[in-house]
């Protein structure tokens, strides 16, 4: 069992160190980029619900009021990677990707009676895309041709430590002080058929480094001796960077650059006041249903208006309504037969989930498409406890959690040279993998 549990550490890691970022999408080009999912192993294939969950052998980060449940003799490591195989379809245009990421790692323990603490990583937000188009002839002329290109790479991560306290039996609180950092780079490219024509560069920059906290609080009511209602919610504090975001405009001849400016923004960004809530029924040790809700309020947050071309002249500012507010609705629910049996698929959770979201990109901020982007998905998965001499009994095993993943986004937006309405469709079909290894400490043994 330790060499097994060794193998699949280290396979662990070597697939994270050597993963991408795990998307790469014409999407990734506004905001931040594509959001992560707050998700662990454990509730990814739920929806990623989580704002009910609390259980002493699970790390729930999206409410840190549920590290309370750790009991004294447990510390919990927690890591998760994923595949991911991604269908992008714009007009006539399709294209086929395959990525993988490292999706977190997490550590948990008891520091104190009714009081848990959680430290970690994971990615917020992701970057990557690299595009082009062409055959476009430009207006008063016969043979001249423009051609775009557009790529871009970066993202934000997080590093957090939370505590979690039940002051008295129904009311548990806590507390994640989280530091962000990340930069992005994007770049805008005009190329024109004529040799001798100019050509006009453009990149935009920006770097992010700050604090951020997050706070919650879960109210836990007894139904009877086998049922109870857990409802949970959290606040995310939104506030001001103090980061810069910088646009260098360069015009080329062939390689070299005949002219090149360069425009600053200082105080660029803001990250957005984050409110989630949700309840869970628990049945005994053998079922969980829930549903979360989440809004996010990017609408009020001020961002750089890097969504213009290469050839827009548009003065750079940093302004409110770049991006739209961004809601989600999940549901799910898990079900262990028996997590005391004898046999192995009865000790098995398995795990069922949905989800639909409006998402923040703008992918018009003219204003001229008032539809906005949305995404759904649809989850599947199963715990699997890795159970020897040592671990015998369930709630102390290590478990494998295997998610699949299913998502669906619509982002309308508007042909910067027909001035017509199109739409990028995305589909995805992840496989997700979570490891946690569940450690006897603080053990005291008793000789006779």
């Amino acid at each position: 069992m330790n060499k097994i549990t060794l193998a699949i550490i280290v396979a662990s890691c070597a697939l994270a160190a050597h993963a991408q970022n795990g998307i790469n999408t014409p999407y990734s080009r506004y905001g931040f980029g594509i959001q992560s999912e707050r998700a662990m192993g454990f509730n990814k294939g739920m929806g990623g619900i989580a704002q009910g969950f609390r259980n002493g052998r699970e790390i729930n980060i999206a409410n840190p009021a549920s590290y309370s449940a750790v009991d004294s003799l447990t510390a919990l490591f927690d890591i998760g990677i994923s595949l991911q195989n991604s269908n992008h379809k714009m007009g006539g245009l399709r294209q086929n990707i395959r990525n993988s990421s490292f999706d977190y790692f997490a550590f948990q323990f008891r520091a104190f009676k009714n009081v848990g603490m959680t430290v970690g990583l994971m990615p917020l937000t992701n970057i990557k895309y690299n595009f082009t188009s062409s055959g476009e002839t430009l207006e008063g002329t016969e043979n001249v041709s423009s051609s775009y290109s557009f790529n871009g790479d970066g993202g934000l991560r997080e590093v957090f430590f939370g505590t979690g306290w039940r002051p008295f039996r129904p009311i548990a609180i806590g507390f994640n002080a989280r530091y962000i950092w990340g930069d992005y780079t994007h770049n805008a490219m005009m190329l024109l058929s004529e040799s001798s024509a100019f050509n006009l560069s453009r990149t935009y920059t920006g770097e992010v480094g700050t604090y951020s906290w997050q706070a919650g609080l879960q109210f836990i009511q007894p139904l009877n001796k086998k049922d109870k209602v857990v409802l949970g919610v959290t606040y995310t504090y939104g506030h001001k960077l103090g980061s810069e975001a910088t646009r260098t405009t360069q015009t080329l001849n062939s390689s070299t650059i005949e002219e090149a400016t360069s425009d600053t923004i200082k105080n660029a960004f803001q990250l957005p006041h984050v409110v989630s809530a949700g309840v869970t029924f628990y049945h005994a040790n053998t079922l969980r249903v829930g549903a979360d809700f989440e809004l996010q309020k990017w609408s009020e947050c001020r961002f750089p208006n890097q969504q213009t071309g290469a050839s827009d002249d548009m003065l750079y500012s940093s302004t409110k309504g770049q991006l739209n507010d961004r809601t989600k609705i999940a549901a799910g629910l898990d079900w262990t037969p028996n997590p005391y049996g004898a046999k192995f698929l009865n000790r098995c959770t398995y795990k069922l989930g949905g989800y639909y979201a409006q998402t923040y990109a703008k992918a018009d901020p003219t204003g001229t498409i008032t539809e906005k982007p949305y995404e759904f998905g649809l989850s599947a998965g199963v715990t699997l406890p890795i159970a020897n001499k040592n671990t015998s009994w369930n709630n102390t095993a290590p478990r494998i959690n295997i998610a699949l993943q299913w998502a669906h986004t619509n982002i309308p937006y508007l042909n910067a040279s027909t001035m017509q309405k199109g739409t990028l469709n995305e589909d995805y079909l992840r496989f997700c993998l979570g490891i946690t290894f569940n450690e006897r400490w603080f053990y005291k043994l008793k000789v006779k």
